[in-house]
C-alpha cells in the first residue's frame, strides 16, 4: 500500500487547512487509517483515526476542531482542520493498516505511512 499526502502549509491561528492522503496499490480490508503528528522535540501524537465501519476517534487536543473523513470513490483519507492553533504546528503523517482491532492498534503497528506534510500555524 502506498500513501501519498497532499495539502498542509502555513496559516494564521484560527484558520483552516485540509490534508489528503491518497491510497494506491493494495487496499486493506477491513482497514484502519489515521493521522498522526510530530513536532520537533516532541513525541508522535495521534490526531484521529477511522475504521471500515466509519467509527472515528480523536485526540483530546483536536476534538471539535478536526474532522477525519474518507472519499471512498477516490481512495482518499481527509483531515479537515479548523480553528487551528500554533500548538497544532507539526509534521503530519497518514497511516493505514488492516483494521482487525483498529481502536487498540498502537501507532507503531501501522505498516503503511505517508511521506509527511508540514503544517505551520502562526499566532
Amino acid at each position: 500500500v502506498q500513501l501519498v499526502q497532499s495539502g498542509g502549509g502555513s496559516v494564521q491561528a484560527g484558520g483552516s487547512l485540509r490534508l489528503s492522503c491518497a491510497e494506491f496499490g493494495y487496499t486493506y480490508s477491513p482497514y484502519c487509517m489515521g493521522w498522526f503528528r510530530q513536532a520537533p522535540g516532541k513525541e508522535r501524537e495521534e490526531v484521529a483515526r477511522i475504521e471500515s465501519d466509519g467509527s472515528t476517534r480523536y485526540g483530546d487536543s483536536v476534538k471539535g476542531r478536526f474532522t477525519i473523513s474518507q472519499d471512498i470513490a477516490k481512495n482518499t483519507l481527509i483531515l479537515q482542520m479548523n480553528s487551528l492553533k500554533p500548538e497544532d504546528t507539526a509534521m503530519y503523517y497518514c497511516a493505514a493498516d488492516a483494521g482487525l482491532d483498529c481502536q487498540s492498534m498502537p501507532p507503531w503497528d501501522f505498516r503503511s505511512w505517508g511521506q509527511g506534510t508540514q503544517v505551520t500555524v502562526s499566532s
